[in-house]
């Protein structure tokens, strides 16, 4: 019976999991209660949403920990071969590539409103905008302060993570610890000063065309190296707990690529939204 059930390719073939129902539920859970908060729905008198939308998360996050939990296992008991990992890179080159029209999505309206801030066809662009570009009244960020020093940060950490990948394959244990601890330690500093830049801004995320679309495309920015952070702190973890081989350490390979991306995603929202952005106007 050992014989017949014994595994004489290289394909995994998934056992039977409950975390793809779980989590579409939980995603249910999650936007039928945002909409019911925002909304200001209610259910037999009681105002269900946050309870529905909070109670929806917890379900996504659970769901997160243990589906990532169970793969992590599997690259441990030898369920990952080598095809297998070559179609996790197909994976994840498609995910990136996802993440990537996700940017060029809020980099297209930044643009649209930026270039025909006067555009004849559409005179109400003038009402919003004033004719120039940032419109009236909005006080843009010089971005040789804080966004030069955010930039410098989050450069210096792709260095640091590309050092704790080399020593990864080259079995240098503790340059693998000290290069993720400085890219940790830089991630959390971008953000926290990314946090005190918000802070500090002259304009809401109401005021106009200009503020909304800053904010939605720095956001979502600072939202991925919130995740790539976490990402590498599991990697992290990973390596004290005696994970991540020189052979094995597809986990720590995407937490690299991902983090790269995030760079190179800061680097395009620099020199278009604010240098660009900040000295152009149009009347």
């Amino acid at each position: 019976m050992a014989e017949a059930h014994a595994k004489h390719h290289d394909y995994h073939l998934v056992n039977p999991s409950p975390w793809p129902l779980l989590g579409s539920f939980s995603g249910f859970i999650t936007t039928t209660g945002a909409v019911f908060w925002m909304k200001s729905l209610t259910l037999a008198g009681l105002a269900i949403g946050p309870y529905l939308f909070f109670a929806g998360v917890i379900g996504i996050l659970y769901t997160m920990l243990s589906w990532w939990r169970d793969v992590v296992h599997e690259a441990e008991t030898g369920d990952h071969t080598r095809v297998v990992q070559l179609h996790h890179r197909y994976g994840m080159m498609m995910f990136i590539a996802s993440e990537v029209m996700f940017f060029v999505a809020w980099f297209w309206a930044y643009f649209e409103a930026a270039l025909y801030t006067a555009d004849p066809i559409q005179a109400s662009r003038v009402e919003f905008t004033g004719g120039m570009w940032p419109p009236k009244g909005v006080e843009a960020f010089d971005p040789w302060h804080l966004p030069l020093l955010n930039t410098l940060i989050l450069l210096t950490s792709g260095t640091t993570v590309t050092w704790a990948h080399h020593a990864l394959l080259n079995g240098d244990r503790k340059g693998l610890k000290y290069g993720l601890w400085l890219t940790i330690a830089l991630g959390a500093l971008f953000s926290c000063v990314q946090a005190y830049e918000y802070g500090h801004a002259h304009f809401g995320f109401s005021g106009s065309i200009y503020s909304a679309t800053f904010f939605m495309a720095t956001g979502f920015h600072g939202a991925h190296v919130l995740i790539g952070t976490i990402f590498l702190a599991v990697c992290l973890y990973r390596v004290y707990i005696g994970q991540m081989s020189t052979r094995q350490h597809l986990g720590f390979e995407f937490a690299a690529w991902y983090w790269h991306f995030v760079d190179v995603v800061w680097l395009f929202l620099f020199a278009a939204i604010y240098v660009w952005g900040a000295g152009h106007s149009a009347h």
